[in-house]
């Protein structure tokens, strides 16, 4: 069998996280979209495009919606989700425990992460946040070019 093959892991298997380099800390502070990947109450995948910010210091994914969004549902639901973002070769996948944020302050602190990656974004007076606490880090394209 050539080429390379994939192993499913299951939640209890999860490989160890790899560390955060420089170069992959730059790359999420650039200004790109990524998809967010929630579940579904009967296990597939929701997979949207997203705004998001990374917390390096508290290893925490802020991304901003609205209290009615399927994102949102599904973070209030708690379980899994990730972020992964994509640019060329160079990839980063943060992936961790899920939860809707809904308080003042934690919804403040994903809208200054948004404003500061991309843009201030419109006011909403239904805005929430789901958090991403990440516990795994894949990523690749990261290698020294010289």
């Amino acid at each position: 069998m050539g080429g390379s093959s994939a192993m499913w892991l299951r939640h209890s298997d999860r490989v160890p996280n790899q560390p955060l380099t420089d170069l992959m800390a730059a790359f999420l502070e650039e200004r790109h979209l990524a998809t967010l990947t929630t579940l579904r109450s009967d296990g597939s995948p929701h997979v949207v495009p997203v705004g998001f910010s990374y917390d390096s210091a508290d290893g925490v994914v802020r991304i901003i919606t609205f209290a009615a969004s399927v994102k949102a549902r599904h973070a209030a639901r708690g379980g899994r989700a990730a972020v992964s973002q994509v640019d060329g070769r160079r990839w980063v996948t943060l992936e961790g425990d899920v939860r809707l944020v809904t308080d003042p302050d934690g919804v403040a602190a994903a809208v200054a992460g948004y404003t500061a990656r991309y843009r201030e974004p419109r006011a909403r007076a239904d805005r929430v946040a789901v958090e991403i606490a990440v516990d795994r880090l894949m990523g690749s394209g990261f290698a020294d070019r010289r």
